[in-house]
């Protein structure tokens, strides 16, 4: 069985490091080119990685180039991960792979499909989510599934906390089902479409903290889009305070709708008030 992998971020090398860590070897490696995506959150290099297994690497501007379908139909790859990858996979990529292409998506799939699946479900006030091994297909995180683990959202829990959480999952995925590809005997489960959800991009303007809001809906909100992501935000006289965490009190007296004392910021909402000491003025 031989197998590629796809990635440019550190997730993705995670994953390459945990097949060697369990005795397997990659065939094929492709990235983007140096000078494409320098600022990608995570972005990084697979030369050293490459070359200390010796491992053919390939670097693209797009994964769907006609370049890329002929390497992996060259070097007779069976399986190609895709991984830390923004750019789709079209037709021609997809059926390049003699058994197909795998792909992580960090949600319990079917629900979650599609984009912000770490925000969303602590925005949202989940209880659970999860991260899914699955096989692509022409739909948007549709393909059958291979194996799943489930994570627990605690009630504290931020984006940092689940982000962690989510990659420590992607490799113990990769070393629960590495046997199974190796031999052949792998499963697929088809999703049940009855309890499909699809969950819209977000943009950093939809951070934005509103007077209107409950404490439950802020929290949620300042929780869900903390770093790797831009953060909450309370703009204020055309000032933008961007909010990494807080605090909230739903007996304070507090007459101001705004304030900054002591370097604490303090924003009134519809049922409380927010209170932090981890912000920062966005000039």
């Amino acid at each position: 069985m031989r197998f590629g992998f796809v990635t440019c971020v550190e997730l993705g090398l995670s994953c390459m490091e945990e097949i060697y860590s369990v005795g397997g070897e990659l065939h094929l490696a492709i990235t983007l080119k140096d000078e494409v995506a320098r600022e990608k959150s995570g972005r990084i290099y697979l030369d050293d990685f490459s070359k200390k297994h010796n491992i053919k690497l390939l670097k693209c501007n797009n994964i769907n180039d006609q370049e890329i379908v002929d390497t992996i139909i060259q070097y007779n790859i069976d399986w190609l991960f895709i991984i830390g990858w923004s750019q789709i996979a079209k037709e021609n990529i997809l059926s390049a792979p003699q058994r197909g292409v795998l792909g992580i998506h960090p949600t319990l799939l079917p629900i979650g499909r599609g984009r912000a699946p770490i925000p969303w479900p602590i925005i949202k006030g989940h209880k659970e989510t999860g991260v899914t091994l699955f096989k692509l297909d022409k739909g948007v995180d549709t393909g059958p599934i291979l194996q799943q683990i489930a994570l627990p959202i605690v009630s504290n829990e931020t984006a940092t906390s689940l982000y962690s959480k989510v990659n420590n999952a992607h490799c113990t995925l990769i070393h629960n089902v590495w046997p199974k590809l190796v031999s052949d005997t792998i499963q697929l489960t088809v999703q049940d479409e009855k309890n499909a959800t699809l969950w819209p991009g977000r943009s950093p303007e939809d951070g934005e903290v509103f007077k209107t809001m409950t404490s439950t809906q802020a929290d949620r909100l300042i929780r869900g889009v903390t770093k790797p992501y831009p953060g909450a935000y309370i703009k204020h006289c055309g000032v933008k305070y961007i909010v990494w965490s807080a605090k909230f009190n739903n007996e304070a007296n507090f007459e101001k709708t705004f304030d900054i004392n002591d370097d604490f910021l303090q924003f009134k909402l519809s049922d409380g008030v927010l209170i932090s000491s981890n912000w920062e003025v966005v000039k």
